[in-house]
């Protein structure tokens, strides 16, 4: 059998009709979009129509689509950028910056979750460490789920932004997205009325949600989003930031002011095309389609049953119920996690120990620990990541071969 791949969440093969859609653009078609002749002004045109078809999806405007580099710039844009344009920061002709002096009190305040990807996390913590806002880590419950009265609980006068992801990157967990939106909405449209407070932007890392939930921007109530191509089986370096009409942010990259004069940077012509081509093909899936997560979710159920059922001492770690369909993330005692993806790589099994951005530090996970994940658990973790295209009898052959390896490995483990 041909190696099995299992960790989509880190990242997905370019399907050949997204390729067949790039190439183009890597030759023929060159152009550099912000050029005024006849090639310029054609890859302008493509991107355009690229933007135009993604923004269908989401159900927005085009001019509230900035594409970026990937899922970490859009993180860091939407929240450095909430956060500059808050603070009233200015960049001076020398170089470094001038700040309106502010007191603690007066600092913005930025709401996220302990176990957001780290490219919220990390930007957040920066943020505090250095001074320039306060903020609070929303606490999940064991089952890896965010209340939406937590998130209300956090909330101050100066608060500036709540961030939350849609689909936790290592364990799954849905999180409820539309319910904390329409909260924010009903408690900005208040302080409006009673001219009390700032107004709370709400933005929401959806990469990991991007192939199964519905990414319809007014249905979520979002003010900023966060997707990646290379995740929905479209290629690397090519992301966007959904912002909705009103929103102000401060530019992190500037330049030559494309994207609506927020991300600077010559456009890439062939991974927007990608990108578009990309979720063109999911959602012509899910229209014809019926029940289009059915066949992933139930070889992720016979996984989880099976792991359950074979290995003694092992756990699901999330919820089960408000999962993703494609997330399986199960932690076996007694057994080291790097052992066992390096007994599966051996077995020609691809898998990972959560965050493919972390997969290589020792530390026990963020997110375990978040959802009371004992360390003595949480070092013998495995995430398994389907996809549409996950066969049963890969999963039958993972089921095979991962029993006996967990028995060697804790025939070999000084913990009993």
């Amino acid at each position: 059998m041909k190696r099995i791949y299992l960790d989509n969440a880190a990242t997905t093969p370019v399907k050949p009709e997204v390729f067949e859609a790039m190439k183009p653009y890597f030759s023929r078609d060159f152009g550099n979009a912000s050029s005024i002749h006849s090639d310029g002004q054609q890859a302008r045109a493509t991107v355009e129509q690229a933007r135009h078809e993604i923004v269908e999806v989401l159900n927005c405007k085009d001019s509230e689509v900035v594409f970026t580099s990937g899922g970490s710039e859009s993180d860091n844009l939407a929240i450095r950028g909430i956060v500059e344009s808050a603070v009233g920061t200015r960049r001076l002709a020398l170089g470094g910056w001038q700040k309106n002096p502010q007191t603690a009190d007066q600092l913005p305040h930025v709401i996220t979750s302990a176990f957001e990807h780290h490219a919220v996390l990390k930007t957040v913590q920066m943020l505090e460490k250095s001074g320039e806002i306060k903020a609070t880590y929303v606490k999940p419950d064991k089952e890896g789920l965010i209340a939406a009265e937590d998130v209300k609980a956090a909330i101050r006068e100066n608060t500036v932004l709540v961030s939350i992801m849609y689909v936790n990157n290592e364990i799954g967990t849905i999180q409820s997205i539309r319910e904390i939106g329409k909260m924010l909405e009903k408690l900005n449209s208040a302080r409006s009325e009673a001219s009390t407070g700032r107004r709370i932007y709400f933005h929401c890392d959806a990469i990991q949600a991007a192939e199964y939930l519905n990414l319809d921007t007014k249905y979520l109530h979002v003010d900023l989003m966060t997707l990646s191509a290379h995740k929905i089986f479209g290629p690397k370096g090519i992301g966007l930031l959904f912002m909705k009409s009103g929103v102000k942010i401060t530019p992190q990259i500037t330049g030559g002011e494309q994207e609506w004069r927020l991300r600077s940077g010559t456009e890439n012509v062939a991974g927007i095309v990608g990108f578009a081509k990309a979720m063109e093909i999911i959602q012509n899936a899910k229209c014809k389609i019926r029940n289009y997560n059915s066949k992933t979710e139930k070889l992720r159920d016979k996984l989880i049953d099976g792991i359950l059922d074979r290995i003694p001492k092992s756990r699901l770690n999330g919820s089960r119920e408000r999962r993703s369909p494609a997330n399986v993330n199960v932690s076996f005692f007694g057994a080291e996690g790097e052992s066992i993806l390096i007994n599966l790589d051996l077995a020609g099994i691809s898998a990972s120990s959560g965050s493919a951005c972390t997969s290589g530090a020792l530390e026990p996970s963020h997110v375990l620990e978040a959802i009371g994940v004992k360390p003595e658990w949480s070092h013998g973790s495995v995430r398994f990541s389907l996809s549409p295209e996950t066969k049963e009898k890969e999963i039958d052959y993972l089921l095979e071969e991962l029993p006996k390896i967990i028995e060697k490995l804790r025939k070999m483990s000084p913990i009993k």
